[in-house]
């Protein structure tokens, strides 16, 4: 891919993304567990790991978060946000290096939610400065495997358009 492309590419995901991060926040929240979400934007996130390289799929991630923080969020959106992003990406990545063709696309996003919910548990429990918030992370994590499926469902099904587009 040409370095037009690839830059074009980025910009491509990180304007879907917020796209579906935008979308997301004015659905009404159809989980119990408060603070769930579907977890759209990670559609994104899968998409990019399966096209670019680390450091490309960590400025998706980056630039994603800082333009939505801009467009509507606030510090602690923002804290919740690049930690949970970040750990989730770092998740799947070793994930998919180590388990190369034996864990599915699926099984990646999975743990990714996972991650992504212990990532924001962990801030959590920095900014209210009570370890006790992990107690909430059981019903969290037992979301995170549902929705996590659904988002790996669907960028199982959306990747090979977007590779055919714009590869």
């Amino acid at each position: 891919m040409r370095k037009t492309q690839k830059l074009t590419a980025i910009a491509l995901l990180v304007a879907q993304g917020l796209v579906l991060h935008i979308f997301e926040r004015m659905l009404p929240v159809p989980f119990i567990t408060p603070g769930a979400k579907l977890g759209l934007t990670n559609i994104i996130t899968l998409i990019a790991l399966y096209m670019f390289r680390f450091k490309e799929v960590f400025l998706i991630i980056v630039l994603r978060i800082i333009l939505a923080t801009i467009f509507g969020g606030t510090l602690s959106n923002f804290l919740y946000s690049i930690a949970g992003g970040i750990l989730s990406f770092l998740a799947m990545y070793i994930m998919k290096k180590l388990g190369k063709d034996n864990i599915s696309i699926i099984g990646i996003s999975m743990v990714g939610a996972v991650f992504h919910n212990i990532g924001q548990v962990i801030v959590a429990g920095l900014v209210i400065e009570n370890v006790m918030i992990v107690t909430y992370l059981p019903i969290l994590l037992v979301a995170a495997i549902g929705t996590g499926f659904f988002v790996g469902l669907t960028a199982k099904y959306l990747l090979p358009f977007i590779k055919r587009i714009t590869l």
